[in-house]
């Protein structure tokens, strides 16, 4: 809640009458009067409305808006984080690919190598069994 140094002056409380006596059809101006008057303030945000609207009527005194500006410019302005960054689910272990190429290479037929092989170009990890496995099949065919 704001402290006022003299709590008998509202100078919001003023311009959102005022602008209700200007426009009285408005409901952006009822919805604002009728929260001011509910919680007993405004947002930033709101603020900022409320003084566009008000800047555009001349019988607002000058003064009384510039209160309203140096009211809102006292108010912090909140920022919301940036999302954080995608990143992959999958992230293909390179040496893995590399054993697949090179068993495939020499033997393009081989069905185990080429079930790996399938995995792993749709993502999906292979087992740390299925790892194995493709080492014993390099370490007997490749060296």
């Amino acid at each position: 809640m704001i402290q006022r140094k003299k709590p008998d002056v509202d100078i919001v409380k003023d311009i959102l009458e005022a602008l209700l006596e200007a426009q009285p059809s408005s409901t952006f101006v009822q919805s604002l009067s009728f929260q001011y008057e509910e919680r007993g303030g405004l947002s930033k945000k709101q603020l900022e409305g409320l003084f566009k609207k008000a800047t555009k009527i001349g019988t607002i005194a000058p003064g009384k808006l510039a209160t309203l500006e140096a009211v809102i410019l006292k108010r912090p302005t909140r920022f919301k984080s940036a999302p954080p960054a995608i990143k992959p689910f999958f992230n293909p272990d390179e040496k893995v690919g590399a054993m697949i190429d090179a068993i495939l290479a020499k033997y393009p037929q081989h069905k185990r190598v080429l079930f790996f092989l399938n995995k792993f170009k749709n993502n999906e990890t292979l087992s740390p069994i299925e790892v194995t496995e493709l080492e014993k099949f390099h370490k007997l065919l490749i060296k």
